[in-house]
């Protein structure tokens, strides 16, 4: 391997220091301070947004679609766990809103009974929709970490071909 190379962890270690300076917060899913106000998810949201930019300094936080689709698990799973329950239509709308992403009801909902299938959702049916929530934070948690470790990983490699080039 090359002389110069970062170690994967210690890139987690810098971005869990940069993405903490300043807070003194634990940020896990039974303690993250969420709102079940609209403003509350979006200033959430959007405060992770901004802490990405300080982090990762790029020309834009503006994620492809096809990005999203592709992470649309975890997606979801951080959308949910931001509202405490919610529903389809409402994710559906933040996807677009935060995500510039337009998904279909048919791309969304199966994917939503997947999750309730495996258990990792719990469903409540209302009047006219069914809500959504977290049955398990712990398959959430590893579920974001492995995406996470898999694009760092996966970022830090071409990286490194950038600085050999």
């Amino acid at each position: 391997m090359h002389e110069d190379a970062i170690s994967t962890e210690s890139v987690l270690e810098e971005l869990s220091r940069a993405a903490t300076d300043g807070t003194s917060e634990s940020h896990s899913l039974d303690s993250a301070d969420t709102s079940t106000d609209e403003g509350g998810i979006e200033r959430e949201l959007l405060g992770l947004l901004a802490e990405v930019t300080e982090t990762i300094p790029a020309e834009t936080t503006q994620f492809d679609e096809a990005i999203i689709k592709e992470n649309l698990d975890e997606v979801l799973l951080m959308l949910i766990t931001l509202h405490e329950e919610t529903h389809g239509e409402e994710l559906i709308s933040d996807l677009a809103r935060f995500f510039d992403t337009q998904l279909s009801p048919g791309t969304v909902y199966p994917l939503l009974h997947e999750l309730k299938a495996d258990d990792v959702l719990s469903m409540h049916a209302k009047v006219r929709t069914k809500e959504y929530s977290i049955a398990d934070e712990e398959h959430v948690t590893a579920a974001i970490e492995e995406s996470m470790i898999q694009h760092l990983t996966f970022g830090l490699l071409l990286y490194l071909f950038l600085t050999r080039a």
